[in-house]
């Protein structure tokens, strides 16, 4: 099958396309004909290196779009030319944690492209329980640019935070795949959405997904807007996912009692904390990884009810992966970068 791995870790040249050989699947697995492959951070965390054990040569690709082209004999729900998408998170199934629905804590916990061979491929395997059915609402492409985000901003925003109607959100990256699904999320919740971006482009992005505050922080400082437009009171939550040089301003954002939920470190993992004004506001700071299948189910429903939907930035062949990756560290995009397959 045709395929676009790396071989040593590296920068963006180190992509190349060529043949891999086709996935062979065990009586609980599915194999799926990938029609589409949205882009995230973690495709180039991992080709750059994450200090994690990978199989060389390595197919990223976490968010996977396509057809069922072959089951085992234990499948019996799903048939050939069914339209699928893939759960990026990947769980035993059988731990507490698995059981009471926080996969994302499982010990076994993994992300499809990441430890294992992911969707810059033409097939993609995985387990029965991690493939689900779609409708053809949507394209290949805009399911692709479903699932890690969307996942990802309703863990954070519903089930970690319990983001409640009538409060009030602070969203950055307004114009990134996982920004512009909290926005929707956010206000899916019935929550007031202030939300930051470098561009006007991007800011009209946020506003048109249902941002009510839009902060261009290269003109602004985006802290003191918010209070601004808080009178002062801070907002309840924080949506974070830049990193550490983004926390002594977020918070400073935060409300008495608020919460900050966060997810990545792309502009770096060393924070530094006022312990003392913590406990003093009664912050709270909560990590989060992923979110779990039945959570993912729930957005499968709200994106098929046309409450939620993605966004779909610009679209590549798989051979351009190198230069679709490069347009996700240029920070280019709004939305989700999709490699069509």
């Amino acid at each position: 099958m045709k395929a676009v791995f790396f071989k040593e870790l590296g920068g963006p040249e180190k992509l190349q396309a060529g043949d891999m050989p086709e996935p062979k699947i065990g009586p609980d697995e599915v194999l799926v004909r990938v029609r589409a492959c949205a882009l995230n951070h973690l495709d180039i965390w991992v080709r750059q290196g994450l200090g994690i054990s990978i199989e060389m040569p390595h197919i990223s690709g976490s968010d996977i779009a396509g057809e069922v082209a072959d089951v085992g004999e234990n499948v019996k729900h799903l048939r050939a030319g069914q339209h699928v998408v893939i759960a990026p998170g990947i769980s035993c199934g059988q731990c507490e944690h698995c059981v009471s629905g926080n996969d994302s804590q499982c010990a076994a916990f993994d992300i499809m492209g990441m430890r294992r061979q992911g969707g810059y491929a033409g097939f993609a395997k995985a387990h029965v329980k991690d493939v689900h059915p779609v409708s053809d609402r949507l394209g290949f492409e805009e399911w692709a640019a479903v699932p890690l985000v969307f996942l990802t901003a309703w863990h954070m925003l519903v089930t970690r935070a319990r983001l409640a109607p009538g409060e009030t959100v602070l969203v950055h990256a307004a114009g990134s795949g996982v920004g512009s699904a909290a926005i929707q999320v956010a206000k899916l919740c019935g929550a007031r959405v202030l939300t930051t971006a470098g561009s006007d482009e991007k800011l009209d992005l946020g506003k048109r997904l249902g941002a009510d505050v839009c902060i261009n922080y290269n003109r602004e400082d985006f802290s003191a807007r918010v209070m601004k437009e808080t009178d002062g009171h801070g907002v309840n939550v924080v949506f974070e996912h830049i990193g550490a040089e983004m926390w002594p301003k977020n918070l400073r954002c935060l409300a008495r009692g608020g919460r900050m939920v966060f997810c990545g470190t792309t502009a770096g993992a060393d924070a530094q904390l006022n312990v003392r004004l913590m406990y003093l506001f009664q912050h709270a700071i909560i990590g989060c990884y992923m979110g779990g299948k039945r959570e993912f189910i729930e957005v499968l429903r709200q994106v098929e009810a046309g409450r939620l939907r993605p966004v779909v930035d610009r679209r590549f062949a798989l051979a351009d992966a190198a230069l679709a990756q490069q347009r996700m560290l240029d920070r280019k995009n709004l939305g989700k970068i999709v490699l069509v397959i």
